[in-house]
């Protein structure tokens, strides 16, 4: 931004100058008018369009790939690399979403692939971003920088959670349980929750959204959250922990990174390349590392030096956002190419959509997943899936693998406004859900009945 540039607020016009970059140093707190008033900016800022945006988004998010190339295991590394992370979840209405976000962006996806990326050479390791998720080993030195972040704040809260349990009679304090399990998974290798059988009848917790853990279970996963234990495979979907010398390599294991600044610094720079622009609280969500204060302050730092501020187009119909950019990508907005004619069925953690708020912005799209939601209340349905179609989000799709039955039902299909159910599409959206029965082994696919909703 210019140092002079007039910015508008709701008490009238305020003229620069604002104050620069440079001026600005680590861990001071920064405030900018932009960022605490309604405002608009003058046109010396550059405006990304709606159709830039998107398209710039989806570049950066593996949906410009051919869908149909040939993918091998290193090219499978490569996209996790390309998206930074991809989301774990357990529920398997039709697929689950791992599965689901990776087939979205090559459908020669091999699930195998991914476990031998993962149990067999290691390239790639489970941890956690917002939420479980699947990350490339080159990665885990930055994670060292947040396991210490997670280990006092989760220590406090799992302690008042967890404050003791019970070991054949006796009660047990939680630091005592964790050292117990570091003994078992030292002396007994990969283990799984279950396999702590002196605890499974021990007291349990009381409704506390960690899903009413035994004590061996929260310790198990303290340790892994806080850097101690790594998972080492799955059986079924039940993590198996082992100490992580055993499952990191030491390539990665061992590399130095620095703590601190630079931590914030790679946090934030590899994100802004993976969102291709973006605020500084889209910068601290990506990869739930750093705070909003620390983005913000890395963003003040930067500015000028490295990336630029632009206002992106709101789609929504609301004034245009704020964001920054490097400044190579103004110089590449006109080479995007149209996005391939290619209708897609996107997981409900689909890094595209995951930001509820950025894909309103630059989609006009509200999604919400309505899993907790009681039947009565939904708007949709428990699991609806979004379909995107080249560079808009077309509607949700309510579909369900009945495996007993060898089929994939499509319960309900709701469309956008002003978006037609036309042959095309209708053919576009088959031709789709034939390939998703096919990759979950479904023999076909059935329309139910008024799946056309209103």
């Amino acid at each position: 931004m210019s140092r002079h540039a007039h910015v508008r607020l709701r008490g009238g016009i305020l003229p620069g100058p604002l104050r620069s970059a440079g001026q600005c140093q680590w861990g001071e707190p920064w405030q900018h008018p932009i960022r605490v008033y309604d405002t608009w900016m003058s046109a010396s800022l550059p405006l990304i369009t709606t159709k830039q945006a998107r398209r710039t988004f989806m570049v950066r998010q593996g949906l410009y790939l051919p869908p149909d190339k040939c993918q091998d295991k290193d090219a499978l590394h490569d996209l996790i690399h390309q998206l930074g992370f991809v989301q774990v979840d357990s529920i398997r209405t039709v697929e689950r979403a791992h599965h689901m976000i990776l087939f979205a962006r090559n459908q020669t996806y091999h699930r195998e692939h991914l476990r031998q990326l993962l149990e067999d050479d290691r390239r790639l390791f489970e941890h956690w971003t917002h939420d479980a998720s699947i990350i490339p080993s080159e990665f885990y030195p930055h994670w060292q920088g947040r396991f210490a972040r997670t280990e006092a704040q989760l220590r406090e809260r799992w302690r008042k959670i967890r404050p003791k349990g019970r070991l054949k009679g006796k009660t047990i304090a939680f630091e005592d349980v964790l050292d117990q399990v570091r003994v078992h998974v030292s002396q007994n290798g990969p283990t799984l929750s279950r396999d702590l059988k002196m605890w499974c009848q021990s007291q349990k917790a009381k409704k506390n959204g960690w899903w009413e853990w035994h004590p061996a279970k929260t310790a198990l996963e303290f340790l892994w959250r806080t850097g101690e234990l790594s998972i080492c495979h799955r059986n079924g979907f039940q993590k198996a922990y082992d100490l992580c010398h055993r499952v990191i390599p030491d390539k990665a294991r061992s590399a130095l990174v620095q703590s601190g600044e630079g931590f914030i610094d790679w946090a934030c720079s590899n994100a802004l390349d993976r969102l291709g622009f973006a605020t500084s609280g889209e910068l601290a969500a990506y990869w739930a590392s750093v705070d909003a204060a620390e983005a913000r302050t890395w963003c003040a730092h930067c500015l000028g030096d490295g990336i630029i501020e632009v206002l992106v187009e709101d789609a929504s119909g609301g004034p245009p956002k704020l964001a920054f950019a490097r400044p190579a990508l103004l110089d590449q907005l006109s080479d995007i190419l149209d996005p391939p004619n290619r209708l897609r069925v996107l997981s409900p953690f689909d890094p595209l959509i995951r930001d509820r708020k950025r894909l309103k912005r630059l989609f006009d799209f509200e999604y919400r997943i309505e899993i907790f939601v009681p039947k009565a209340k939904r708007k949709f349905g428990y699991y609806v899936f979004p379909l995107l179609e080249r560079d808009r989000l077309i509607g949700r799709i309510d579909m369900k693998a009945r495996r007993d039955d060898d089929v994939l039902c499509v319960t309900g299909l709701w469309l956008e406004s002003k978006i037609k159910f036309t042959k095309i599409r209708r053919a576009r959206l088959a031709a789709e859900l034939n390939r998703q029965a096919k990759f979950i082994g479904m023999g076909r696919v059935v329309w139910e009945p008024g799946f056309l909703k209103t």
